[in-house]
C-alpha cells in the first residue's frame, strides 16, 4: 500500500507514492482521469508498485481543490469537468515533471494516464520527452501537429462515443512509429469501478502496458 505525500511543484501539491518492495526497475508517473486521485487511481500505482515499479499519482486537482475524490456518477461527472476545465495542460505538465523528479531515483520513468490523463500522458512525451500509455485521451488530436520526442502507446475502446474512428486514425498517422491499440469496449474500460469496464480489455491493455514500460522503462 502507498501514501500519500506532499509533492514539491509550482505550488505544493499532494501525491500518491506507491514503492515496490524491492529495487525497483524504474518510475511510473500515473496520471488520473477527471475524478481525481481516488480510489482506482490508487490501486493502478498499487499495482505498478506490485510489478516492481516506483509509482506515484500527482493530485493534477490540488492547485484549485485539494484532495478531491470523486465517484462515477453523474455528479462526479460534472464537478469533474468543472475541475478539469480549471486546470491548464502547462500547469497539469509542470505536476507530471514535477511526480517524474519525485520517483527518477529509480531509474528511468514513464507516464501512464487515462482519459484526460490520457491526453496529458501524450503531451508529456512531446513537452518532457516521457515514455508514454494513453488510454483513451479525449484530447489527443489537440497535440497531434507536434512530434513526441519518446516513445508511445495507446489504448482506445471502438465502443466509446467520445472519441470518434477520425480521431484515433489522426493520432495514428501522427504517430507512426506507436502501436495503436484498439479494443472492443466502451470509454474507461480499464476502471473496475464503472459500468464500462471491460476485464478482457483490460487484461490486455494492462499486459501491453507492461510490456511497453519493460522495453522503455525498465
Amino acid at each position: 500500500m502507498g501514501r500519500m505525500i506532499e509533492l514539491p511543484s509550482a505550488t505544493p501539491i499532494g501525491a500518491y507514492l506507491a514503492e515496490p518492495a524491492g529495487t525497483p526497475r524504474g518510475g511510473v508517473v500515473v496520471i488520473q482521469e477527471i475524478f481525481g486521485v481516488n480510489a482506482h487511481i490508487r490501486d493502478v500505482a498499487d499495482r505498478f508498485a506490485a510489478a516492481g515499479y516506483s509509482a506515484i499519482a500527482p493530485a493534477l486537482f490540488d492547485p484549485v481543490k485539494p484532495g478531491v475524490e470523486l465517484g462515477y456518477d453523474a455528479d462526479g461527472l460534472r464537478e469533474g469537468v468543472a475541475l478539469k476545465n480549471r486546470i491548464s495542460f502547462e500547469r497539469a505538465l509542470q505536476d507530471v515533471a514535477a511526480a517524474a523528479r519525485r520517483v527518477a531515483d529509480a531509474g528511468k520513468v514513464g507516464t501512464v494516464g487515462f482519459c484526460w490523463g490520457g491526453s496529458i500522458a501524450y503531451a508529456a512525451a512531446i513537452e518532457l520527452a516521457l515514455p508514454g500509455v494513453s488510454y483513451y485521451g479525449g484530447s489527443n488530436t489537440r497535440f497531434i501537429d507536434r512530434p513526441a520526442r519518446a516513445p508511445l502507446i495507446f489504448h482506445y475502446g471502438l465502443k466509446d462515443a467520445h472519441i470518434t474512428a477520425a480521431d484515433r486514425a489522426a493520432v495514428a498517422a501522427a504517430n507512426p512509429d506507436a502501436p495503436v491499440y484498439e479494443y472492443e469496449a466502451d470509454h474507461g474500460f480499464n476502471c473496475d469501478r464503472r459500468n464500462s469496464f471491460d476485464a478482457p480489455s483490460a487484461t490486455m491493455a494492462w499486459q501491453r502496458t507492461l510490456a511497453f514500460l519493460g522495453e522503455h522503462v525498465g
